[in-house]
């Protein structure tokens, strides 16, 4: 292609880009439309949270996520929630640990509240220092691979 054909075709790129720009820019005194989110289309939505950290902020921020999740009204009623722990996250499900009423708020909404049983063994941890009303899986890892394959979110705060 010469020049004068190189400069005219990319004087017609500009100029479709230019009018494209315009066309979403609003009209003077009209405001932008305002973007209020994805749209939860959806009949059910599935999600597992992932702790694998002691760190009291990091267990705060998720279980602080989680909640925020559940009360998410494009989410509300359609929501199906776990939140796996293993290594260093198992002192979220620790009797000695300030989280008991957090969880059993979670819970009474329906989230799982699964603790990894190769983790207790690793770390010689007995079912007597967690709070009862946790459920166990074989590991964490493989729960994840399960329902990520199942189709479920996975979210690692």
């Amino acid at each position: 292609m010469n020049a004068p054909l190189r400069l005219l075709a990319a004087l017609a790129l500009l100029l479709a880009s230019l009018t494209t720009a315009l066309a979403q820019t609003p009209a003077a005194g009209k405001p932008a439309a305002e973007f209020t989110g994805a749209v939860a289309d959806k009949a059910e939505y599935k999600v597992v949270y992932q702790l694998d950290s002691d760190d009291p902020k990091l267990i705060k921020q998720t279980l602080r996520n989680m909640k925020n999740a559940l009360e998410d009204p494009r989410l509300k009623g359609k929501l199906q929630m776990e939140l796996v722990a293993y290594g260093g996250g198992t002192d979220v499900y620790r009797k000695a640990q300030p989280y008991e009423a957090e969880l059993k708020a979670l819970q009474q909404q329906g989230v799982l509240l699964a603790q990894c049983l190769n983790t207790m063994k690793e770390r010689k941890i007995s079912k007597d220092e967690l709070f009862p009303f946790v459920s166990y899986v074989p590991t964490g890892n493989g729960e994840l691979i399960i329902r990520q394959a199942q189709g479920w979110a996975i979210v690692h705060p």
